[in-house]
């Protein structure tokens, strides 16, 4: 593509410059500068330094990266994302305006609306779709609208899977279809191939892992890496349930940094393939997680779950031959935080599970895999498993990356339109 014009916004100065550098369209419809991508035809900025810092968006696009499409009269998953102009109930009752008057009685002002003052259809609370506030008579009540769900190649819905009960430390065998997102990484040498860590499905083409997985980096020989959905044992094969993927770029979080041996930014992503060139396919033991949105977070004391194929306790020098799960609660940021516990090695970008007893935990082999939460009808990847001293130990819970700091992100790196 030839030389195009972008604006070069300097900040500190508050001067525009206008300069010429060479972009390029991938086939997917994505501009990219930087490794950083606006979509749908946006333009990037760049700082003096040539580094992407937004994106301005063309009319009726949003979003940071320009992924929403404001026009659309269908939503993907859950509608969290849905950005339309639809402003009726499925009752033909028109909607109310979303501003805190008018929604006083419900309690706190629902976030993640959109830009300015509307009554358009949204789902800021993870409903199971996007809804509006109605009058009736002399009530206010929340109605769903009638907008219809977008036709997917691929079909498929976060964060579903099949409930099953079924008798990581101090958890119990788990089955697959419990955990269907659950991915393996294994890496081939000299002495054959070997497990390394555990990973998320996030969409049919991507799988979100952590980055100290890979301690080459971006150095790392992608030929001998690969990944199994569906995996049900370590050490066994069940074609009926799994499937071997490829994997064709890796991206590791930029800022990511051990040096205060706390693994800060612990997060990349592996795209996936399979030998035919084809992505996952869904099945009862392959399914994708949800991500949760920019900064959601959820109360203290929330239930949770860990998957993992590590160690059963501290000190065993095998993993575990099957999926094991193990349930834990949120802690505090305080708590956590607290010379009690990790003290200054906690960061924003981290937070902490355990259980009350100190009897369940992640452990070594656990890294890079899903630590997932349930909001309404649907699972949500909250972390992803990355560090702690030692296993079940007191005082020293489970830390993970905190995954709703990362979503645009992963939006960047990957192209997806959402994640829901």
């Amino acid at each position: 593509m030839t030389g195009v014009c972008l604006l070069r916004l300097i900040l500190a100065v508050a001067a525009l410059t206008v300069c010429r550098a060479q972009r390029r369209l991938s086939p997917s419809g994505l501009y990219e500068k930087s490794g950083l991508v606006c979509l749908n035809g946006g333009t990037s900025v760049l700082s003096p330094s040539g580094r992407h810092m937004l994106c301005f968006c063309p009319d009726g696009f949003s979003g940071s990266s320009c992924e929403r499409d404001e026009s659309v009269s269908c939503f993907d998953g859950m509608g969290l994302h849905y950005r339309g102009s639809v402003s009726k109930s499925e009752s033909g009752r028109e909607c109310l305006e979303w501003d805190p008057e008018s929604v006083r009685e419900f309690g706190a002002y629902p976030k993640n609306l959109g830009p300015g003052r509307h009554n358009h259809c949204r789902n800021p609370d993870y409903s199971s779709k996007p809804w509006c506030y109605v009058r009736t008579g002399s009530r206010i009540v929340k109605e769903d609208c009638d907008i219809p769900r977008c036709a997917k190649d691929h079909g498929w819905q976060c964060g579903q899977r099949e409930e099953r009960n079924m008798k990581v430390v101090g958890g119990a065998l788990s089955a697959v279809e419990r955990h269907p997102w659950m991915a393996a990484v294994f890496s081939r040498s000299a002495r054959g191939r070997a497990f390394t860590c555990g990973g998320s499905l996030i969409s049919p083409c991507w799988v979100l892992t952590a980055a100290h997985c890979f301690p080459d980096g971006t150095k790392t020989s992608l030929h001998k890496l690969s990944v199994f959905v569906g995996k049900n044992a370590i050490n066994e094969t069940d074609a009926q349930r799994e499937q071997e993927l490829r994997v064709s770029q890796l991206f590791i979080h930029e800022h990511f940094d051990n040096t205060d041996g706390n693994y800060n930014n612990d997060i990349a992503l592996l795209k996936i393939r399979s030998p035919d060139g084809r992505c996952a396919k869904e099945s009862s033991s392959v399914k994708m997680v949800c991500i949760p949105e920019v900064h959601q977070s959820l109360s203290v004391g929330t239930s949770c779950e860990v998957t993992g194929y590590g160690r059963e306790q501290e000190g065993l020098w095998y993993y575990s031959q099957y999926l094991r799960e193990a349930k834990l609660k949120l802690l505090s940021q305080d708590v956590c935080s607290s010379k009690e516990y990790y003290g200054s090695m906690i960061t924003d970008n981290m937070l902490c599970a355990g259980s009350p007893d100190w009897s369940a935990d992640a452990c070594k082999g656990d890294s890079g895999g899903p630590l997932v939460c349930r909001v309404r009808d649907r699972v949500f990847l909250f972390g992803v498993v990355s560090w702690g001293e030692g296993c079940s130990r007191q005082s020293r819970p489970g830390v993970y990356t905190k995954v709703s700091n990362y979503y645009n992100w992963i939006l960047e790196k990957t192209g997806l339109p959402s994640l829901s």
